[in-house]
């Protein structure tokens, strides 16, 4: 199954875990968390734990794009996160620089095509033409979308949605029996996604169990699944441990039937 990663890492799968190839969620959506505790643990400034972070999302895309797995969403920078260090925020706004940079050969390589979603137009404009030379040069793969959230919140692309609706009925272009599930889903952030726009799994690292203003509208019959590791710690052997643990839920969807 595994083709993309390393030897080291296709070990490293436990050879007992049989997945279903039948059954693999199409969306995945991980919260990163843990970059900075991963490098305080280590007596390490907390920029080291993001630049590790950063290599860890290469692995963990060849482990999601060689699982089948059609969208890997990964939640980069809050709308929130500007309220960290000053110092921190600068680092972390060039990180997609390095990152696309020594990264963008191998997902055109293995048919990845890149996705940003969040309010792109607020990053500093070197982020922005580096986000915007990856997804230019990605944009006719056809495999697995690698969609970063970056300066994404929640709450915000709901209201931006809600805004852009009010705006057309005002305009006299829709009507209050126009406004369904539907109608919403299409003003926001994902989609572009199309029919995988909701995540199936999410998953977040570090222990915390909270969501911290992630798709909030999108997750409305997610499994959530919540693990000890930091992101730097996050393995290819771990991700397959929570596709597993995926399968072998029962998703009723208010039903009685598990689909």
């Amino acid at each position: 199954m595994f083709s993309w990663l390393n030897k080291k890492d296709q070990a490293a799968i436990p050879a007992d875990l049989e997945l279903d190839p039948d059954h693999i969620p199409t969306h995945v959506a991980i919260i990163m968390d843990g970059n900075g505790r991963w490098a305080q643990q280590r007596h390490l400034p907390r920029v080291a734990g993001h630049k590790q972070g950063m290599d860890t999302v290469k692995v963990i895309t060849a482990a999601a794009s060689d699982l089948g797995i059609k969208v890997l969403t990964l939640y980069a920078f809050s709308t929130e996160n500007w309220k960290r260090p000053k110092d921190e925020v600068n680092y972390l706004m060039k990180l997609p620089v390095d990152f696309f940079d020594t990264f963008v050969p191998d997902l055109i390589a293995h048919n990845v095509r890149v996705n940003v979603m969040g309010y792109v137009d607020q990053l500093p404009k070197f982020t922005q033409d580096a986000v915007n030379r990856a997804i230019e040069q990605t944009k006719d793969c056809t495999g697995m979308v690698l969609n970063f959230a970056l300066n994404y919140g929640g709450r915000a692309e709901i209201t931006t949605a809600v805004q852009s609706i009010v705006a057309d009925a005002t305009a006299g272009n829709l009507t209050a029996e126009d406004v369904d599930d539907d109608l919403i889903s299409s003003r926001l952030m994902t989609a572009p996604l199309g029919e995988y726009a909701d995540p199936e799994v999410v998953i977040r690292t570090s222990g915390e169990k909270r969501l911290s203003n992630f798709l909030l509208w999108q997750i409305a019959y997610s499994e959530f699944i919540f693990m000890g590791p930091h992101w730097p710690e996050f393995t290819p052997a771990l991700l397959a441990e929570a596709v597993y643990e995926y399968q072998h839920r029962k998703r009723r969807f208010g039903g009685l039937t598990n689909k």
